[in-house]
């Protein structure tokens, strides 16, 4: 910056750096999967910790998606630094992507033997235009490339790498693991470590659970079972001690070290209370055996089964959890199978004739280069049409059924489907930018974002644990005094135990069934179907926080144009109020619109073509001068006239006489729904314009709908009262607010909050912004492609008006899902810990065996997991 600057200064110009800005690009957002976390407290916990580290603006931890998302200044901490710190705390960390925005991909290489080849091939690589970065890893073989897509892309990689060293021994493929592979191939490795370790505790704890439970009442078992190895240690009991020790100390070894991680940074998880669980009942059973074999007349129990059952139980659980958890993500791997497989490259000569064409990976393809759709393919990248015309069918990204014709120079979005004809197509974007890859970002960091919901879960959580642990000591030691004290009477005990074994194992149970896990996921699971099930209807809801903000509205303020109205306006009619030629007056009226970007604009200088031979692109002659009025118009001088077009008060404004005639013309268009536009040439007015855009079809049952979902809608638009009005009765609106610029909508937007409404803006595009963050929730119709739309929390991508109903509808759905996934959750402990204790014992002689209460337990995680996936099963409203 200090040479820029020392260059600017030397030409004779005065130049200071401008600090902020600067400052304001340096956050960067780094995205790193996390192994190794069980419950809210785990996730709680290392958002705590990561929040502390210096550089750091704001982190979110997921659980559900086991993610960790960091916003980060790189000058003051790298990713690499918080890599260390996950592992610091106790879990897995795995890069999935870092803030530097430019393409990445993974190259695995067949034929290196050595290092040193390695080292060759990196430098060969890193010496390409483009080429950002190269990390290499020799043991997996495999290097991961940083580049500018402007510049290169992964077929000059694999080209240079083919074609190293002497022998081209060397062969590079792309590495599947991409983004979704990547999660997904953890996701398979983890459910298949939890059925290997669910699988070996079955088999131990059969035989432990059978020789306790059931052959004790087979007599001829029963007195087998019984033979007394050494004074009073029977052979039952040694048989029980083998097979639940490996169960204890190998399967469960996870909860050891999760708990110690847990311990090591002051914080208590889910682990804790199952080691202090299952560690209880194990080594109080490893007591009374040692008591026996070395006692002639010791009585006592142990409690094998209990350690071994509980933790086959929380084994199981786990295993369906990460089953079901995997099922909530479903939305984003049908997203990524959008894309083709496979592309047809082109390869062009100077006149654009056709030489050869190749199949290839689209992965591989780059920037500018020209693919071939037959008919029934899938578009492989973004681009335009160079020849060629057809059909297609873009439903599956803006939910347009019909099929959208498609010819020279038009646009074409990946992952769409070609229907008829034959195109070739020029890549424009590739890789990370591509639509569909956006699609993909926005929902998993929707995914990512939590509902401010979840803080109750997240403050429970917090306590929960020491609190579990002091309730189920507290029993334990209720019961035990009570039994010492001859509380009550010596025939409550059954007949194998003593009031002591009989206090310990209340005091497991309480510990065992008030796990906190269920609560951790009542929240994310939901929040990360609902977002998913939006997004295959093509509404694009922005995580929890959205969510959350759209159950609650109860009045919508909608644009006009655009968003009520189809949004593409033509010129109806034209009165001119002097004598002139209308080839004439047009070349000046479109000659001062051409560098206006409004719709009306737009519209003035499509119906100006007609005059023209040139239809295509026209000169129009040249306008000095040029000023634009937001919301009123525009001027500028054409052919030394100063022309201005513009509605009333532009003018007025600039003190022009409106006369009788086009007071009379601008009433009638308005009362027909049109927009009049006034034309004054030189101070007079010459002529007057009516423009028509039609209403949406649909929008008059949408305003309906609403009405009977207690939602009130409003139109606020820039428009003029007449047309505004006569379209808002059309469709039913009854209060309008118009001729209003961008600032008043947001200012109108405020008021309503300040009413003590719930406010959600609908809106198209770049004028409605300020109201679009003012609002609630704001909604930003008809993305299309250029899908980030940034100020908007719904991103109605379709483009129908239905799909505001649709996501009011869904996010009350998902809402209520939420609270009852809380009452689950919530119902299990409040339920569950008095029963565990001992509550119903006295009057009924029931309790609850720890066993049954770890089975209870992982049957509320499951549950809560289950009930959310219910939602799936979501239809839009008939």
């Amino acid at each position: 910056e200090e040479s820029i600057r020392e260059a600017i200064e030397d030409a004779g110009f005065q130049a200071a750096l401008i600090q902020d800005e600067t400052d304001d690009k340096s956050v960067q957002v780094c995205r790193i999967r996390i192994n190794g976390m069980t419950c809210t407290s785990c996730s709680s916990t290392l958002e705590n910790t990561l929040q502390a580290v210096p550089g750091v603006q704001k982190v979110q931890v997921a659980l559900a998606t086991e993610e960790a998302q960091i916003h980060h200044d790189p000058k003051i901490i790298t990713y690499n630094q918080f890599m260390e710190k996950i592992e610091e705390a106790g879990f897995g960390a795995v890069l999935v992507s870092t803030g530097e925005d430019m393409s990445k991909i993974n190259l695995r290489i067949e034929g290196v033997r050595t290092v040193n080849s390695m080292r060759m091939l990196e430098s060969s690589l890193q010496s390409l235009p483009g080429v950002q970065a190269v990390q290499t890893s020799p043991e997996l073989k495999t290097i991961a490339v940083s580049y500018k897509p402007d510049m290169t892309g992964p077929r000059n990689f694999i080209k240079v790498i083919d074609s190293t060293g002497s022998s081209r021994r060397f062969k590079a493929t792309i590495y599947p693991e991409g983004e979704g592979a990547g999660r997904e191939s953890h996701r398979k490795e983890e459910i298949k470590q939890y059925f290997r370790s669910f699988l070996w505790s079955l088999i131990f704890t059969t035989p432990v659970f059978l020789t306790s439970m059931v052959f004790m009442y087979i007599p001829g078992i029963k007195h087998g079972l019984d033979t007394k190895v050494v004074n009073m240690l029977t052979i039952g009991e040694v048989i029980r001690w083998v097979l639940s020790t490996p169960v204890q100390f190998i399967i469960g070894r996870r909860f050891y070290t999760g708990s110690y991680k847990a311990l090591r940074h002051g914080s208590a998880n889910m682990d804790v209370l199952i080691a202090l669980g299952t560690n209880a009942a194990y080594f109080y059973s490893v007591y009374t055996v040692i008591r026996a074999a070395s006692s002639p007349d010791f009585e006592g129990t142990d409690f094998f089964e209990t350690s071994a059952m509980l933790i086959s139980f929380i084994l199981l659980g786990k295993y369906l959890e990460v089953l079901a958890k995997g099922k909530t993500s479903e939305a984003i791997a049908k997203l990524m199978n959008l894309a083709p497989e496979t592309a047809i490259l082109l390869s062009l000569d100077e006149e654009g004739n056709v030489i050869s064409e190749e199949e290839m990976d689209s992965r591989l393809i780059q920037k500018n280069d020209i693919i071939k759709i037959i008919p029934g393919a899938k578009v492989a990248s973004d681009g335009f049409v160079l020849w060629g015309q057809s059909h297609i069918n873009e439903s599956m990204i803006t939910g347009e059924a019909r099929p959208v014709a498609k010819r020279k120079g038009d646009t074409v979005i990946g992952g769409t489907v070609n229907e008829n004809g034959v195109l070739h197509i020029k890549a424009t974007k590739v890789g990370s930018e591509s639509a569909l890859a956006q699609i993909v970002r926005l929902v998993e960091s929707a995914q990512m974002a939590k509902a401010p919901v979840q803080k109750f879960a997240d403050r429970i959580s917090k306590y929960f644990v020491p609190l579990v642990i002091m309730l189920s000591f507290s029993t334990w030691l209720a019961w035990f005094l009570a039994g010492k004290l001859h509380g009550y009477p010596e025939s409550w005990i059954p007949s194998s135990m003593d009031s002591f074994e009989l206090a310990l194992q209340f005091g497991i149970s309480v510990m065992v069934i008030a796990c906190p896990c269920a609560l951790g996921l009542a929240t994310p699971t939901a929040v990360m179907v609902g977002t998913g099930v939006g997004a295959s209807l093509g509404v694009l809801i922005k995580g929890g926080q959205a969510l959350e903000g759209a159950h609650k509205v109860n009045c919508i303020v909608f644009d006009k144009t655009g968003t009520l109205t189809v949004g593409k306006p033509v010129v109806v009619n034209t009165r001119l109020l002097k004598n002139m030629v209308l080839h004439e007056f047009y070349e000046l009226v479109a000659a001062t619109e051409v560098n206006s970007e409004h719709p009306l604009a737009k519209a003035i200088i499509e119906y100006g073509k007609k005059f023209r031979e040139d239809e295509e692109n026209p000169a129009w002659p040249e306008a000095r001068d040029f000023v634009s009025i937001t919301g009123h118009g525009v001027k500028a001088i054409v052919r030394n006239k100063e022309v201005i077009v513009g509605n009333k008060s532009l003018m007025l404004e600039n003190n022009i006489v409106i006369p009788v005639d086009a007071q009379d013309m601008l009433t009638e268009t308005e009362s027909m729904a049109q927009t009049g536009i006034l034309v004054s040439i030189d101070g007079e007015v010459t002529g007057v314009l009516a423009i028509f855009d039609p209403v949406k079809p649909g929008a008059q049952e949408v305003i309906s709908i609403l009405k009977s979902m207690n939602v009130r809608s409003i139109m606020v638009t820039g428009d003029n009262w007449g047309t505004a009005s006569s379209i808002a009765s059309q469709i039913g609106i009854e209060t309008v607010v118009a001729e209003a610029k961008p600032e008043q909508k947001a200012e109108k937007v405020k008021e309503l909050q300040a009413e003590g409404y719930a406010v959600a803006m609908v809106g198209d595009g770049i004028n409605d912004s300020p109201a679009l963050v003012a609002a609630d929730v704001g909604m930003a119709i008809g993305a299309g492609t250029d899908i980030a739309i940034e100020a908007a929390d719904i991103v109605l991508m379709k483009s129908n008006l239905e799909d505001v109903i649709t996501a009011i509808h869904l996010s009350r759905k998902t809402f209520s899902r939420i609270r009852l996934n809380y009452i689950w959750a919530l119902g299990y402990n409040i339920l569950g810990i008095p029963i565990a204790a001992g509550a119903l014992f006295p009057s009924t002689g029931f309790r609850l065996p720890p066993w049954i209460a770890g089975a209870a337990m992982a049957a509320s995680s499951v549950s809560v997991v289950c009930c959310s996936l219910l939602l799936k099963n979501y239809e839009r409203p008939k």
